[in-house]
């Protein structure tokens, strides 16, 4: 059963895995601008303004994620990774949900993320996950797709 862990993004492990999730991007991103990598700064994912969880399974961290505030009662889905020994198991889908559940506890009205659509299982776990296309609310240069879910 895996367990969820909050910590800081300066954490030794979660820089491990945001590493590994942006190599793993610049690796395959599919234009020739390439991938713009950015580290998220640790203050945007400090209670009760965002949390960064990290997933544990038996012996071994097996995925991240985080939100963070946008705007009262909005928080964005920020670097959700799931390691490739992880994956096929749901645990993507895992994540999110707990994302949505710290979300909701902190009285989100809505939860939004970008994502490119070179990534389709993403986009398919997020749309199976009530998440609809939205129109861009942010100039991510990595993004090509925007998705928004209604919590009220």
């Amino acid at each position: 059963m895996p367990q969820f862990r909050p910590v800081p993004v300066t954490d030794a492990l979660a820089h491990e895995l945001l590493t590994e999730y942006f190599s793993y991007r610049a690796e395959t991103f599919p234009t020739p601008s390439g991938y713009v990598t950015t580290f998220p700064t640790p203050e945007q994912f400090e209670p009760p303004r965002g949390v960064f969880m990290i997933v544990e399974g038996p012996g071994s961290a097996l995925g991240c994620g985080g939100i963070r505030q946008l705007d009262e009662g909005r928080f964005e889905v920020k670097h959700l990774w799931v390691r490739p020994d992880g994956r096929s198991a749901g645990l993507g889908r895992k994540i999110l949900g707990e994302l949505e559940r710290q979300a909701r506890h902190w009285e989100a009205t809505e939860l939004v993320l970008d994502t490119n659509e070179s990534l389709a299982a993403a986009g398919g776990l997020y749309r199976s996950s009530g998440f609809d296309p939205c129109e861009p609310y942010n100039d991510n240069p990595n993004a090509t797709t925007w998705y928004r879910k209604s919590l009220s």
